[in-house]
């Protein structure tokens, strides 16, 4: 037997490994991993890729490196998966630096200050498919002082530079898409306040890590909503896998009621409670995967108010197949199973807060104008015939119009568009909350309207009048106007 060796062609495999889909985001994020396995306390992004020869920089205070450190970093494969690392290194592959930068640039500049003195190397990709090679270029000293945004580098830390950013401006990097552009940079900033959102507000190493885009620093996004006495912790789970632990957490967050208009507002601009109910899995603190019951249950209603959050350190990355742009996390058998007894505990304690809270709304009604019918495994909703409002128009009625009038109210009553308001207030439930602003002149002219309707009974009166407009919008809205009109007809 002859051995052979086959090392892979540069200009192939490196323009292959441009596409291993990461998004803009990820990869950012990929890069601020290595800042806090640094020791990184703060890290500046750059973006300026509205002029000629744009480019996007990443600058941390963490250690930095020295010459050899440097040039090990921008070796493809620098680590080996398999080797122990510390409790805070969030790297695995040795390849996320690399990968992360060349799925949204073709030139790589690393520059990295330790013990006052700078060292930076180059990967260029236009290089690498000439010369068909893997070939770094080592910056010196005058080289260095050119590059963009070195002056952010101060004392020990590191600069990711990314510059040609093809990717980025979507096919040519020297025409770009302003608008574009910064929506997907607003993106990134939503990522990492979520992904990051632990390290944000200082729970993972007792001291907050500060990120900023552009001068503009990141506020931590906590998918739990910890910081709402509403939201209910149920009891924490752990299993040991070969002397590790996985933590497992289960929340039940607060019914959007219970939001204020300051966290409705925050959660609604990232996406709704439905979607990003789920699984929240966190390797170092840091949020690798998330929204997802791995297939255990569908999304749906029953659950949306329900998170899982699961911690498990770096030891375990090959039990979790952990993937190099580290947006994928599948859990291991045994968490797997706990999960599953978990999620029947609280899909039923997030049921409850749904059900409950709207129990309390329409049991709070004192002349509700629909009733719930349910009985033989069928729920109905019906028009109550008995209301006031309905039993004075009927009462006002001739025979004939009586049984014309008990036929539009069936037709209304067969007619709800049960769908699209269940579809409607899964997407925005708050929206169903807010009614819209009336003219003054508009409510006093319905309640003089409802008030004639009503004097036309003989059980009329200020009671049943006030009991009626306490149930129905607007006029619940505006208890003030409500008072001074009964006020008024009582002492006309």
């Amino acid at each position: 037997m002859k051995e052979v060796q086959l090392p892979p062609r540069a200009a192939a495999l490196s323009e292959s490994m441009r596409d291993l889909g990461y998004s803009l985001e990820a990869a950012v994020a990929d890069i601020i991993d290595n800042s806090i396995s640094a020791g990184a306390s703060k890290v500046d992004i750059f973006s300026d890729v509205l002029r000629s020869g744009a480019c996007l920089a990443i600058v941390d205070n963490g250690v930095g490196m020295n010459d050899a450190e440097l040039v090990e970093a921008m070796r493809h494969g620098s680590r080996n998966p398999r080797e122990k690392r510390s409790a805070d290194d969030l790297g695995r592959f040795g390849l996320g630096l690399k990968t992360a930068s060349f799925s949204q640039c073709t030139k790589l500049t690393v520059v990295s200050s330790k013990g006052k003195k700078r060292s930076a190397a180059v990967w260029d990709l236009q290089l690498v498919s000439d010369r068909d090679d893997w070939i770094i270029c080592v910056l010196d000293e005058d080289e260095i002082a050119s590059l963009p945004n070195i002056d952010k580098l101060h004392g020990d830390g590191t600069l990711v530079l990314w510059e040609n950013l093809d990717r980025l401006c979507e096919g040519d990097a020297d025409v770009v898409n302003e608008k574009l552009v910064n929506e997907k940079i607003r993106e990134v900033a939503k990522h990492l306040s979520l992904v990051f959102h632990r390290y944000l507000n200082g729970e993972i190493r007792g001291k907050k890590l500060s990120i900023l885009i552009n001068y503009h620093e990141l506020k931590a996004f906590d998918p739990f909503c910890t910081s709402n006495k509403a939201t209910e912790l149920l009891r924490q789970e752990v299993i040991r896998i070969n002397g590790d632990e996985v933590v497992i957490q289960p929340y039940i967050l607060p019914h959007h009621s219970k939001l204020s208009a300051k966290e409705k507002d925050f959660y609604n601009s990232r996406s709704d409670f439905l979607n990003n109910q789920g699984v929240y899995v966190y390797r170092n603190g840091r949020l690798m995967a998330w929204g997802d019951w791995f297939r255990l249950v569908p999304k749906g209603e029953a659950t949306k108010l329900a998170r899982v959050r699961i911690d498990f350190n770096n030891s375990m990355d090959e039990c979790w197949t952990i993937d190099i742009k580290k947006s994928r996390a599948y859990p291991p058998h045994p968490v797997r199973q706990q999960i599953k007894k978990i999620i029947g505990k609280i899909t039923a304690s997030s049921t409850r807060v749904i059900k409950g809270k709207g129990k309390r709304l329409y049991d709070s009604v004192p002349k509700p104008v629909w009733i719930r019918i349910a009985g033989q495994g069928l729920i109905e909703y019906a028009l109550d015939r008995k209301h006031p409002v309905i039993n004075a128009v009927c009462a006002a009625l001739e025979d004939s119009e009586v049984k014309k009038m008990e036929e539009v109210l069936s037709i209304i009553e067969s007619s709800i568009p049960i769908e699209t308001i269940y579809a409607d207030y899964t997407v925005s439930p708050q929206e169903f909350e807010n009614s819209k602003d009336v003219d003054t002149d508009e409510i006093l002219g319905r309640l003089e309207d409802l008030w004639e309707i009503l004097s036309v009974t003989q059980d009329g009166g200020e009671s049943t009048f006030r009991d009626v407009v306490r149930s129905v919008r607007p006029f619940s809205d505006y208890p003030e106007i409500v008072d001074a009109f009964i006020g008024g007809k009582l002492n006309a």
